[in-house]
C-alpha cells in the first residue's frame, strides 16, 4: 500500500459536456401553480370539475393527488413557456389586480428556472364567497 501512487486529474472549470436540456411541461405547471397560489386574492386553482374531483379525493384521504398541477397547463417550446391558468378569486377582489399579481409571480418563478414566458392566459372560473357561518371557534 505504501508504494501506491495517486494521480491527480486536472479539471478545467470551463470544460462542460455537450448535450441538450429539456424542461418538461409538467415542471413548468408545478412551478406556475405554486407561484399563482401565492398571489394575493387567489382562493384556489382549477375549474368546477377539477375542484369537484379534488373534494372527493380529499374526503377519501387522497388530498394531495392532482394538487400540484391542478388548474394549469403549460407548453414549453425553444426555452419559452405558454401557461394557461384557471383561477378562483376571493370575493371583493378586483380581477385585473389579481391577474396582474398572478402574472408577475408566475413569470418571476418560471424565469428563475432559466426559461422564458411568452404568454400567461388566465381564466377566472369562480369567486370564493366568505362562509356566512364564519369560522367555528
Amino acid at each position: 500500500m505504501a508504494d501506491e501512487v495517486t494521480q491527480e486529474l486536472s479539471v478545467r472549470p470551463d470544460a462542460v459536456a455537450g448535450g441538450s436540456t429539456h424542461v418538461s411541461d409538467e415542471v413548468v405547471e408545478k412551478v406556475a401553480v405554486a407561484a399563482a397560489r401565492s398571489a394575493p386574492g387567489v382562493a384556489e386553482l382549477g375549474g368546477d370539475v377539477a375542484r369537484f374531483f379534488n373534494t372527493v379525493l380529499d374526503r377519501v384521504g387522497l388530498d394531495q393527488v392532482g394538487d400540484a398541477r391542478r388548474g394549469c397547463s403549460a407548453h414549453v417550446t425553444n426555452g419559452s413557456a405558454v401557461i394557461n391558468l384557471v383561477l378562483v378569486i376571493e370575493a371583493g377582489r378586483a380581477v385585473p389586480e389579481v391577474t396582474d399579481a398572478v402574472r408577475a409571480k408566475v413569470t418571476e418563478a418560471v424565469e428563475a428556472y432559466g426559461l422564458g414566458v411568452s404568454e400567461i392566459n388566465i381564466r377566472v372560473d369562480d369567486v370564493a364567497l366568505p362562509d356566512p357561518a364564519g369560522p367555528v371557534t
